[in-house]
């Protein structure tokens, strides 16, 4: 099987990324070098390549197929108990590296695969961190992925559903999320891909805001003298984000992702 029949077996489920996504897979199960594929058009089959292009023309991720994927130059872990990691949360890892003081303890709150608050201190040697999430088996990955970086002295895991229970115990630098927040009744509408997800990681609730809110109520007073907020947010929530730091007397910074499109906000208490 060559790249070119590959892509064409691709091109209903993954459109103008049918040629990229092939080349991964022929990568992948092949070993194949980018040159070796572009200069020799090597011809290969598998029962794992098969297999891989059975899932994925039944619409699920080439991530979840691989079984990892890269963010922020690290690798992780990935599995259908866990969010994939997304080129447009680097920003809010961006921005802590820069911003985060020196020494300084911060929250990852539903953190997922744990690539927020793990690609952080790879970068922040100096920093601790704690992080929750509601699922075992999510944790359970974030904690692979915590070694696998490296950095698993400076985490603990806490399984928390931070919608009814408590806040973690604590003051901290930053509190920091990537929560669910689409709303819910657009996730009928996502693409099939996407679907594939974990959907308590996903639904925000009837206005995309519900994680927002508790998480400002409840760790306001968590935040040490000059602590932040750090959340990243749908693209379309630039006006409802400002608006609920408003109402919580927060001066609200958006920032906006790869696309120069809103995907994020830092939220510090007002002077």
């Amino acid at each position: 099987m060559t790249v070119t029949e590959l892509k064409k077996l691709l091109k209903d489920v993954s459109g103008e990324s049918a040629e990229y996504e092939a080349r991964l897979l022929m990568s992948h199960f092949g070993g194949y070098s980018a040159s070796d594929i572009l200069l020799k058009n090597p011809d290969f089959s598998s029962e794992e390549l098969k297999g891989a292009l059975e899932r994925r023309m039944n619409n699920e991720p080439l991530a979840y197929i691989f079984g990892e994927t890269e963010f922020y130059g690290e690798k992780y872990f990935v599995s259908p108990d866990c969010l994939i990691p997304r080129a447009d949360t680097e920003i809010i890892v961006e921005y802590a590296i820069r911003h985060l003081k020196k020494n300084a303890f911060f929250a990852d709150l539903c953190t997922g695969s744990g690539c927020i608050a793990v690609s952080i201190l790879s970068h922040r040697p100096d920093c601790k961190a704690i992080a929750c999430d509601i699922s075992r088996k999510t944790l359970e990955i974030a904690q692979k992925n915590a070694a696998l970086n490296n950095v698993t002295e400076r985490i603990d895991f806490v399984q928390r559903d931070i919608l009814s229970e408590g806040a973690l115990a604590g003051k901290f630098d930053a509190v920091i999320s990537n929560p669910p927040y689409i709303r819910s009744d657009v996730i009928g509408m996502l693409s099939e891909d996407v679907k594939k997800e974990p959907l308590i990681a996903l639904d925000g609730g009837s206005d995309g805001m519900i994680f927002y809110r508790r998480i400002i109520s409840e760790y306001s007073d968590s935040l040490d003298r000059d602590g932040f907020f750090l959340f990243e947010t749908g693209y379309d929530q630039k006006e409802e984000i400002s608006l609920l730091a408003k109402e919580n007397s927060f001066f609200c910074e958006c920032l906006t992702d790869y696309g120069k499109n809103h995907r994020g906000a830092v939220l510090r208490k007002e002077a």
